[in-house]
């Protein structure tokens, strides 16, 4: 397994219960996996507590064999230590992509291998290179991002996570920010970097997207209620908590 949460528990002070209440769930190395849920479910919480971004009082998250404990768990020593060796395996696309706008695509996918793992400039931007022509970039390499597409762009910031080389890729509600004619070039890409035996965690409200994967999570209130691959999930939910989800979603397709 590269990606394993268990018993995650995340309480806000004043919230009547917890926004993680004991979540679980376990991805094998090179899965594409969505995790579904209405707003308010946990999802985007998970997320930054698996990138380290925010405290977790119990449970764990165990990236590619470090384990994360939660904060009444552990020390904060020890917890630091293992937050920084588990973000050396992540990486992470945000929702609104994030990339440096006096940058060209290349340039944005060099500068944290050579900044953050010292690489040479002939090695980082080799690899840089090879993702963004492995992506359908190589005519932008040199095109600033007001100069792309939101779907380059997308996959610009992908490439760039790609080349710190993680062994688990986070994605952040990937297609809201572009047009539904764009989504199927997302999902595309998504597929690309499946090949190569990534694992990939892809958070988002959309179906379309959700249906191309190979695992869905279902969270609900905290937790996942029910998980398998999409034709099963989301054709036969059986929870009532998914169909009413998924028929609300249907609606607005």
């Amino acid at each position: 397994m590269t990606l394993v949460v268990k018993d995650l528990v995340r309480q806000y002070a004043g919230n009547p219960r917890p926004t993680l209440d004991g979540m679980s769930f376990d991805l094998p190395a090179g899965t594409l996996t969505a995790l579904l849920g209405r707003s308010g479910a946990g999802k985007s919480t998970m997320l930054r507590c698996v990138m380290g971004l925010e405290s977790f009082e119990t449970g764990t998250i165990d990236v590619d064999g470090v384990i994360v404990r939660g904060t009444k768990e552990s020390a904060p020593a020890e917890r630091k230590k293992a937050i920084a060796e588990s973000r050396l395996r992540l990486g992470l696309v945000f929702q609104s992509f994030e990339l440096f706008p006096h940058l060209t695509a290349l340039e944005n996918c060099v500068l944290a291998p050579m900044t953050a793992k010292k690489e040479t400039r002939s090695v980082a931007e080799k690899r840089a290179r090879e993702l963004l022509c492995q992506l359908g970039l190589e005519p932008r390499l040199d095109a600033f991002p007001e100069q792309l597409s939101g779907g380059q762009k997308q996959r610009v910031a992908i490439a760039r996570a790609l080349a710190m080389e993680p062994r688990v890729l986070l994605y952040d509600e990937p297609t809201s920010a572009l047009d539904p004619s764009m989504k199927n070039e997302v999902l595309q890409s998504l597929k690309r970097i499946d090949a190569t035996g990534v694992t990939q965690v892809v958070v988002t409200h959309d179906l379309q997207l959700a249906r191309g994967v190979e695992h869905v999570c279902i969270l609900d209130h905290g937790v996942v209620i029910e998980s398998g691959p999409p034709d099963t999930v989301l054709k036969s939910p059986v929870h009532e908590s998914t169909r009413t989800l998924l028929a609300s979603w249907l609606e607005h397709e």
